[in-house]
């Protein structure tokens, strides 16, 4: 019998602003496309079927584009056996199903996961964490990991992502494409089809920001949620100040291949003070999170 819930604390302000935002994005879609097939009438198949198809594509795949890409390779418990103790022991305080589990060789020292359900679920920590973490370190990452799987969020990142995906498409295509020679034109028809890259550059815009604040919350959840299940917010927070600090000894070019995941990973490969990345970062900032940490730690050491 499939389980439905876990022992992870509920989240109702996570699941509020998935929501929320998952509706926010939908109006949007739909913005999109209701100008497309306003523009180009005579082509509403074909965008229908183009948007549909990537749409299909983007959540049944994306996880295991995301996780190919990021170099993730299954391993079995006699590969990876202090991996897989480290998994088996979360899923038994969690109640929950193992997900595949796998190892990426990467010095960067991080971890993810991917997966739009609990059953296709798959946890990635890297060759250069598992070198440098301790084991209760470990685990306070993995449990961090596991959390994106039981609240779903990443199902959810995956498809608020997609309008995104699809608007910066559309805005290269017009750039680059012919849109700009009707431009030239004072029929209402010219005029319409320069809507599109107008259209389409705010609704990335829109969408990359409403993903980005609900990544950042989501983080936080994460780490909430982790502490709360393992009993060990200490651990957490070493792991955190551990990996950060490791960041910047891993050569700037390791770091920019690594950071286009950075949505997925435990800790960014770079990130900023300046109030103006931080509105545009994947995660909250490592002072926010040690702070969280040390609150849950305080309220656990109460009588």
């Amino acid at each position: 019998m499939t389980r439905t819930r876990s022992r992870y604390a509920p989240d109702r302000g996570l699941t509020t602003r998935m929501v929320t935002t998952m509706f926010l994005i939908g109006l949007l879609y739909v913005v999109l496309v209701g100008v497309l097939l306003a523009v180009m009438r005579g082509a509403w198949p074909i965008i229908l079927i183009i948007t549909g198809g990537m749409f299909v594509a983007q959540f049944w795949f994306s996880d295991r584009i995301a996780a190919f890409s990021m170099g993730a390779r299954e391993v079995t418990p006699e590969q990876a056996p202090e991996l897989h103790g480290a998994i088996d022991r979360i899923c038994a305080l969690a109640d929950m199903s193992k997900p595949r589990v796998a190892i990426a060789e990467s010095d960067v020292p991080n971890a993810f996961a991917t997966g739009r359900s609990e059953k296709s679920a798959l946890v990635c920590a890297t060759t250069g964490l598992l070198r440098r973490l301790e084991p209760e370190e470990l685990e306070g990452v993995l449990a961090h990991e596991m959390s994106h799987v039981a609240h779903r969020d990443v199902a959810v990142m995956t498809i608020a992502s997609f309008l995104g995906v699809l608007a910066g498409m559309i805005t290269r295509v017009a750039l680059w494409g012919g849109f700009s020679r009707s431009s030239r034109s004072n029929d209402p028809m010219g005029i319409a089809i320069m809507l599109i890259p107008l259209v389409s550059a705010v609704v990335y815009a829109l969408s990359f920001l409403l993903t980005r604040l609900l990544s950042r919350y989501r983080e936080l959840s994460a780490d909430r949620t982790a502490a709360l299940l393992t009993g060990r917010p200490s651990a957490l927070a070493s792991a955190l100040t551990k990996v950060s600090g490791q960041m910047a000894r891993i050569p700037t070019e390791d770091l920019r291949k690594a950071e286009p995941y950075n949505a997925f990973y435990f800790v960014p490969a770079f990130s900023s003070k300046e109030s103006l990345s931080r509105l545009l970062s994947s995660h909250p900032t490592l002072e926010q999170r040690l702070d969280q940490l040390a609150r849950i730690s305080a309220d656990l050491s109460r009588p």
